[in-house]
């Protein structure tokens, strides 16, 4: 079992950005790859909530097992490739949001491809994706 942590400032308050990030039609927006979600069931902010996201043909339904809006949320997702847990939380800062993702992954070839997309900061990897989530989000507050 791989995991992977990475943090970002994001100048924007907690509700708002703990409310981009639940909102499944625009995750496409920073998840490269991302072509569709699926399968939806319940309030993707919320416990108990199911979803399928699509890279192309490959599958990942994933589980909202956590979620303490605006402060938390966690999935569990999963496909031969990429399986395991996310975790996110948004702490308040005096300036916005403190965001910080941890990825666990659980099998040897979701160990090897996080750790893939756990190098670097290119637009793909886990921190480049976040880090493009973070940009979104402050644009967003700055014209609101």
């Amino acid at each position: 079992m791989g995991e992977y942590r990475f943090s970002v400032h994001v100048a924007a308050p907690p509700d708002e950005v703990f409310d981009l990030w639940v909102n499944l039609d625009r995750a496409h927006e920073w998840i490269r790859g991302l072509t569709a979600v699926t399968d939806r069931v319940g309030d993707p902010g919320t416990t108990g909530a199911t979803y399928v996201t699509r890279f192309g043909p490959v599958r990942s339904p994933t589980t909202v097992i956590a979620a303490e809006r605006p402060r938390r949320i966690v999935t569990k997702f999963g496909n031969w490739y990429l399986r395991g847990e996310n975790e996110a939380t948004f702490t308040p800062e005096t300036d916005g949001t403190r965001l910080e993702q941890t990825f666990r992954t659980v099998g040897i070839i979701p160990a090897i491809t996080a750790r893939i997309f756990a190098s670097g900061s290119y637009q793909g990897s886990f921190k480049g994706e976040l880090e493009h989530f973070a940009r979104i989000a402050e644009a967003e507050a700055t014209s609101a």
